[in-house]
């Protein structure tokens, strides 16, 4: 791979406007513009979660990209991509990958009583398979795939096991954002069976023998290239994970955050890794 990235995939929790201006969706928002204007192609992809009023942010159905299907839970469901252009930005375009079973509710991760959705980690996996396989469709090969969110820690261990021999994502490195966004809750027992797929197995799997936040993010850490530390108060059980992995971390600068200079040191970041 030369020196010079030339292509970086965004696959993101949340991006501002969309959802409300949290660090995750101003960095979401932010730095794919900055990385635009640093001469690299980019592609930001998110949910396409209910509360996304549709009219106002102009989403539509990209048809072409239309009449894929996934299984999840032995369940063949489709994924709709719609997409958006950010009005203050209008070279940057946000691909939503939407599914009525997933994603039609008006709210993120919590029902109405505060409750996790029963189905989240389902949600995940859909969305990660949502994301490679639209940009299969798309025939874009992204030399760094950015993941920032809980929601897209399925991501690197689908690219480096299930995906690894397709063409198109031969050459990508995974770059992953941690933040204090690490589910409290647990999900079902049987989510690590429902994430195997494409010739996964358990002992790929072994740091989720309990299906929790924490060891979802170990298993997104185990299968990166890099490391963001995008927040201070990270669980240190998976700051101390990444460090005994050995794998390229950058650490969190508040100061660079609020400047903007983090633009240039994520982009110098994914030039070293």
């Amino acid at each position: 791979m030369s020196n010079t990235v030339k292509r970086v995939l965004f696959v993101n929790s949340e991006i501002y406007p969309y959802l409300p201006e949290t660090e995750i969706a101003r960095i979401g928002r932010y730095l794919p513009q900055g990385i635009q204007e640093r001469k690299k192609e980019i592609r930001a992809f998110m949910p396409r979660y209910g509360c996304i009023n549709e009219r106002k942010n102009q989403l539509h159905e990209v048809i072409r990209l239309s009449g894929m299907n996934v299984v999840v839970n032995d369940v063949d469901r489709p994924v709709v991509i719609k997409v958006a252009s950010i009005a203050a930005a209008k070279s940057i375009q946000v691909y939503f990958i939407d599914n009525e079973d997933y994603f039609h509710r008006k709210s993120v991760y919590f029902d109405e009583n505060g409750k996790f959705f029963e189905d989240n980690g389902e949600r995940a996996i859909f969305f990660a398979r949502g994301v490679l396989e639209t940009v299969k469709k798309l025939r874009w090969a992204p030399d760094v795939i950015h993941c920032q969110g809980w929601i897209s820690q399925i991501l690197p261990i689908y690219l480096k096991k299930a995906y690894r021999d397709d063409p198109i994502f031969s050459n990508s490195k995974v770059v992953l954002s941690l933040y204090d966004d690490t589910p409290g809750n647990e999900f079902p027992e049987d989510f690590k069976n429902k994430i195997a797929f494409g010739g996964i197995s358990a002992d790929d799997m072994a740091v989720m023998e309990k299906p929790d936040g924490i060891n979802l993010a170990k298993l997104a850490a185990s299968y990166s290239d890099g490391i963001i530390l995008g927040s201070d108060d990270i669980p240190g059980e998976i700051t101390d994970f990444c460090k005994e992995a050995g794998l390229p971390v950058l650490p969190f600068n508040a100061e660079a955050l609020d400047n903007g200079s983090y633009i240039d040191d994520y982009n110098n970041f994914y030039d070293t890794i």
